[in-house]
């Protein structure tokens, strides 16, 4: 069971790395004249992205309701944040890559293609919705309902049985 102590260590991890992706994804354009340091950024932005998510689905297997097998409730409460974390994680490695084969030989050029624009604009945009819900999942799985059995849940898993 999520402990009120282990909660608070697990949300400053989680808003450490959300922090962190959001650090990169505003001030990684400053970096372009030094590829090597902006390609450890992007690299280790991906994976705060991935560890993010990895931590959710943790969070979320161990809640009492997916202990007692109803892990569609879950699934249908979550499923955007997860289709935006899958879609984000995507945008952000094919930008990256872009970027970083663009940009490798002549990091000092300035240089923006029509394509790896438009794949700017969506991976920004995507990036703020994927902010927007993973705060909102992260801060309704601190709900002690989740962790405890409860009328509600019975009366889910009731309605899962029939």
């Amino acid at each position: 069971m999520l402990q009120t102590s282990n909660y608070s260590l697990v949300l400053l991890i989680q808003l450490a790395l959300l922090t962190y992706d959001l650090f990169v994804n505003s001030f990684s354009e400053l970096l372009r004249g030094a590829s090597v340091i902006q390609l450890v950024l992007f690299i280790i932005q991906d994976v705060a992205i991935l560890f993010n998510v990895i931590i959710i689905l943790l969070m979320m297997f161990n809640t009492y309701v997916f202990q007692v097998g109803l892990v569609s409730l879950l699934l249908e409460r979550f499923r955007a944040l997860m289709a935006f974390a899958a879609l984000y994680l995507t945008l952000s490695i094919c930008l990256h890559c872009w970027m970083m084969n663009l940009r490798w030989v002549e990091s000092n050029r300035f240089v923006w293609t029509d394509g790896l624009q438009v794949l700017f604009v969506f991976q920004r945009t995507g990036a703020v919705l994927y902010y927007y819900l993973y705060k909102r999942t992260a801060e309704y799985l601190g709900d002690p309902r989740l962790y405890e059995d409860s009328l509600w849940l019975r009366e889910a898993f009731a309605r899962a049985r029939q």
